[in-house]
């Protein structure tokens, strides 16, 4: 007789482990951002997971993704800590390479500009919705429990700039703007916890999505450039204390 082979296991499917994940991420950084964690509170891997109702293991795994964007930092036999804001310096740094790397991806994107708009247009709506939302919702006496409101804004903020990165058509320009936009977190916990310009954000969207639907190929440049000009004077002058 021929010896049957042992059945065949199963491949344990990824995903959920994934979601879990990214769900723990989630939890965390809304709990940085939205100020009840400040800058040198211990983040202890136990704490987080009983209060998530996880294991330590996606908690773990979390932090470690969250390391790489300077949210947080990891020091011997202390473990997590938040990280300090960014400073006026760094700042500056961070929105210097954003331009390099989104002003390179909107040039490319600029020659393909009618393939786009149908997509930009939408992305667009998206975010004045919620920026909108976001209005609503913080327009009485103190601002709502929680984060999510303000997620959903910078998300969809992001979402516009995504479509005409990847419009770009450079795989690498998308990976070098999307872990750069992973630090732009540290600047909304260092601003304001990042409601300092989401009426100004839409509006400089609205041009930047004007300068595509014109014939001028240097216009999307042009205003993606003041756009970004736009949000390094804001984060400085938060910074500072000015109006």
């Amino acid at each position: 007789m021929t010896p049957q082979s042992p059945p065949t296991q199963p491949k344990t499917s990824v995903v959920p482990r994934r979601a879990l994940r990214d769900g723990v991420y989630d939890a965390i950084l809304e709990k940085l951002l939205d100020g009840s964690t400040p800058p040198g509170s211990s983040l202890n891997i136990d704490s987080l997971s009983r209060e998530l109702g996880v294991s330590q293991t996606p908690v773990r795994e979390a932090l470690v993704q969250m390391e790489h964007t300077g949210l947080v930092a990891r020091t011997a036999l202390k473990g997590y800590r938040v990280a300090p804001p960014l400073s006026a310096d760094q700042m500056t740094e961070l929105m210097d390479a954003r331009a390099v790397v989104e002003l390179a991806a909107v040039e490319r994107a600029a020659l393909r500009a009618a393939d786009l708009l149908s997509d930009l247009r939408a992305a667009h709506a998206r975010h004045v919705l919620a920026a909108h939302e976001v209005a609503r919702l913080r327009s009485g006496e103190g601002p709502p429990t929680g984060y999510a409101d303000l997620r959903e804004c910078f998300t969809a903020d992001w979402a516009f700039h995504l479509v005409i990165i990847r419009a770009g058509g450079n795989h690498f320009l998308t990976q070098m703007a999307e872990s750069l936009n992973a630090h732009a977190h540290r600047l909304r916990q260092s601003v304001d916890h990042g409601t300092f310009d989401i009426d100004q954000a839409v509006t400089e969207h609205a041009a930047i999505l004007a300068a595509f639907e014109s014939d001028d190929p240097t216009a999307p440049v042009e205003a993606m450039r003041a756009h970004l000009a736009a949000i390094d004077r804001r984060s400085h002058a938060e910074e500072d204390g000015e109006d």
